[in-house]
């Protein structure tokens, strides 16, 4: 009886200082730094196509579906069914540059089914990359599943900006 006692106080104990050092190492970990300003002040966009990259600098349908033009008609439709920013068509009227972006990989395959989009935000004045997405792409033999997996890191790309500029500056007073 004793004996368990013992082992019960040694255990509970045991957990107390393993509770202990996990919030030490918690409290170790650095304040989040500050998010620029102008991505959560602006209001109009420029959408940039930057294309763009492969072991044979082609995309085709034989990769995804949509050609090569597919990252940038897919982002800027979600960009204007969202309604968070007016979308300009030009860089120079611009709060902010939303720059989309693809690269795949030989996977070994024959195809190049491995990728990743990125999402730039630019400042429209100086160029410097204001913040960055990346979503990978999983690969997959079927055309129709590497559609979806392409989906499936449009819509995370998407959701990220999203949580990331919140709504309009105008909507948050």
């Amino acid at each position: 009886m004793r004996a368990n006692k013992v082992r019960i106080l040694v255990t509970a104990g045991a957990l107390l200082a393993l509770a202990s050092g996990l919030g030490a190492q918690q409290s170790k970990m650095p304040a989040p730094a500050p998010v620029p300003d102008q991505i959560g002040a602006a209001q109009k966009v420029f959408v940039s196509n930057a294309g763009g990259e492969s072991f044979e600098n082609v995309i085709d349908d034989t990769v995804f579906s949509g050609g090569p033009d597919r990252p940038y008609n897919e982002f800027y439709g979600a960009l204007k069914s969202w309604g968070r920013y007016e979308i300009v068509w030009s860089p120079e009227n611009a709060d902010l540059i939303l720059e989309i972006s693809w690269n795949l990989t030989d996977t070994g395959l024959k195809l190049p089914v491995l990728g990743q989009l990125r999402l730039r935000l630019l400042d429209p004045k100086t160029h410097v990359t204001l913040w960055s997405f990346i979503e990978y792409v999983r690969g997959a033999i079927l055309l129709g599943n590497r559609d979806k997996n392409f989906d499936l890191a449009m819509n995370a790309i998407v959701s990220r900006l999203k949580l990331f500029a919140g709504p309009p500056a105008s909507a948050a007073h």
